[in-house]
């Protein structure tokens, strides 16, 4: 319920919607934190987190002796090129171990509640008990308003890919971030499909590249893209969309991005888009083991008739087991209570790290 909400992300989402809407146009200096809490009423510390927010998500930047001052503008799609705005995603760093306590716990939890019923097959697209849970937990954490059924469970990102593409068609041109994660690449050639690189800038894929491309499906990973560590802003996530249009396919690799050191996760690609045509992937190889080979993929309604024709009849690869031990930590809250650890530690280390010069 709105009375629920903390009073700095009312503010944020008012003044965000404002400046989606127009009202606050490019370049136009908004209230000081000041003059901002004097008129809402709010405390000034109110003020700056929401300030923080819109900053860290690429809608305003403060300027020296010039106050904030908005540079989200829907026309460009980029950031202009005489902004100072930088992105505040902290440096990869070795996260936490998810506690193995924990993990042990929760297994024979899972033994001793279902027994024999860990041995049973898996439904096609992966367990309801675990497609449940993370249709619940995606909207607490990203916002995302979804259904189990949207669900599918595979066994890690690369075969997720491999889906993907026996859905899509292998007559498309497929287009990636360049450099990128290696084996997006190595695995859509597999699959006998032909990619076009399209090389990054500092903030997403440059727009030239993506405006003269023949792709008719674009594979992102904005949170941050491996190895350049680049993050698409606010602007380059709803140029992907304006690219995209009604006849063309987004593929969002969310790797890591629950990791995110901002206050709050940044939004879905998915979240942003409104003609259901964004495919959303993320995997638990990072926020609890990478020998854990589980990754999920959100599809949406509209094509999961198109799935379940084409790549439906292949069975989950994931045992019963494990998909029932990652329903149970998503449902208890071990699951986010170590995703809130490590949110915060690397908090403290951006915070600590000195300014370059």
């Amino acid at each position: 319920m709105k009375e629920n909400i903390p009073a700095y992300r009312r503010l944020y989402d008012s003044l965000r919607q404002e400046i989606l809407d127009g009202a606050w146009a490019y370049d136009a200096r908004i209230p000081s934190r000041r003059q901002m809490a004097a008129e809402s009423g709010l405390s000034a510390v109110t003020v700056e987190h929401a300030y923080e927010l819109l900053c860290q998500e690429g809608y305003i930047e403060a300027r020296p002796r010039s106050g904030y001052r908005v540079i989200y503008r829907e026309s460009d799609g980029f950031i202009p090129s005489n902004s100072n705005y930088v992105r505040v995603v902290a440096a990869p760093v070795e996260p936490q171990a998810f506690p193995f306590s924990v993990l042990a716990k929760t297994m024979r939890r899972v033994l001793s509640d279902y027994a024999e019923a860990i041995l049973q097959k898996s439904p096609n697209a992966g367990r309801t008990e675990l497609r449940d849970a993370l249709a619940h937990y995606l909207m607490r954490s990203r916002g995302m308003r979804i259904l189990p059924e949207q669900i599918v469970i595979g066994s890690g990102a690369e075969y997720l890919y491999g889906l993907i593409v026996e859905m899509l068609g292998r007559e498309r041109i497929y287009a990636i971030e360049s450099p990128s994660y290696a084996k997006i690449r190595e695995v859509y050639e597999a699959k006998g499909v032909r990619c076009d690189l399209l090389p990054l800038g500092t903030d997403g894929i440059e727009s030239i590249f993506l405006a003269q491309t023949g792709a008719t499906v674009l594979h992102i990973t904005p949170y941050r893209s491996y190895p350049s560590g680049v993050t698409a802003s606010i602007s380059k996530r709803r140029e992907y969309l304006r690219w995209a249009g009604e006849d063309r396919f987004i593929v969002e690799d969310d790797f890591e991005s629950e990791f995110t050191p901002l206050r709050k996760p940044e939004e879905t690609v998915f979240s942003l888009s409104e003609t259901g045509n964004v495919l959303y992937l993320n995997t638990f190889s990072r926020t609890i083991s990478p020998a854990l080979r589980v990754g999920y993929m959100v599809l949406p309604e509209a094509l999961i008739p198109r799935f379940e024709a084409r790549v439906g009849f292949y069975s989950c690869a994931v045992p019963a087991f494990e998909q029932l031990v990652l329903a149970e930590l998503l449902r208890s809250g071990d699951f986010e209570r170590h995703i809130t650890r490590v949110r915060r530690q690397r908090r403290k280390q951006a915070d600590s790290a000195p300014d370059e010069a």
